[in-house]
């Protein structure tokens, strides 16, 4: 029985050489990516430093762009940041402060927190919670950040829950072919939810093994 609990739990060996791996439309995959797209869009909850070159009153440092996604500055006064590059904003503060009488203001804005990065992990995995990540992490990231799979995991049933202007998607991933490399391990959303399937057949047929003490297992059977 030991050796069918270990095998259930190995990992499939990886594809060798270029592996070329697109979403599958009829499993809802459409939209997700393999890589970050673009450049970064600020959102509420992230953390921002402003720096105003030889000005440092007018400098500010870690500043959370709030909920309505607008944040406050000394002169410039209240700008909304969310939806907007790092570039885009420090151009319209730098038309502010030029508009309130600074001279060639020279502005530039870096994230120094991406608070707004949160996905929630839950289901066949050893610790479901939310865990903040990076621009970029991926699904296997998420699985990672809550410890791994756990023992009664359906790896090829992981959904991902996604929501888009108050619509939410559904889109499922094999998470075994995943690890092959001849599935989209797909870049995570902000607010997704990733939930991975859960067998109680085998969750009652673990814990009945754990249950019993090694000696008494090999001495019964």
């Amino acid at each position: 029985m030991l050796c069918l609990v270990s095998a259930c739990a190995s990992t499939p060996e990886p594809v060798i050489g270029p592996v070329v791996a697109a979403p599958e439309a009829a499993l809802g995959q459409s939209g997700y990516a393999p890589a970050l797209q673009g450049v970064y869009v600020l959102r509420g909850g992230d953390v921002v430093s402003v720096n105003v070159f030889r000005e440092p009153d007018l400098s500010v440092q870690n500043i959370a762009i709030g909920p309505d996604g607008t944040i406050a500055l000394p002169l410039a006064g209240t700008l909304s940041a969310s939806g907007r590059t790092n570039d885009q904003l420090a151009a319209e503060i730098a038309e502010r402060l030029y508009a309130a009488g600074l001279r060639n203001p020279d502005v530039s804005v870096n994230v120094a927190e991406f608070n707004s990065h949160l996905v929630t992990v839950e289901g066949g995995v050893a610790e479901p919670g939310v865990y903040p990540f990076a621009p970029g992490a991926k699904l296997s990231s998420a699985l990672a950040l809550a410890k791994g799979p756990s023992r009664v995991a359906k790896l090829r049933e992981v959904v991902i829950f996604r929501t888009a202007e108050a619509e939410v998607s559904v889109a499922k991933f094999d998470y075994q072919a995943v690890r092959q490399g001849t599935m989209i391990d797909p870049v995570l959303e902000p607010g997704d939810r990733v939930v991975v399937g859960i067998s109680g057949l085998s969750q009652a047929w673990q814990d009945a093994i754990q249950a019993i003490p090694v000696f008494a297992l090999f001495t019964r059977f």
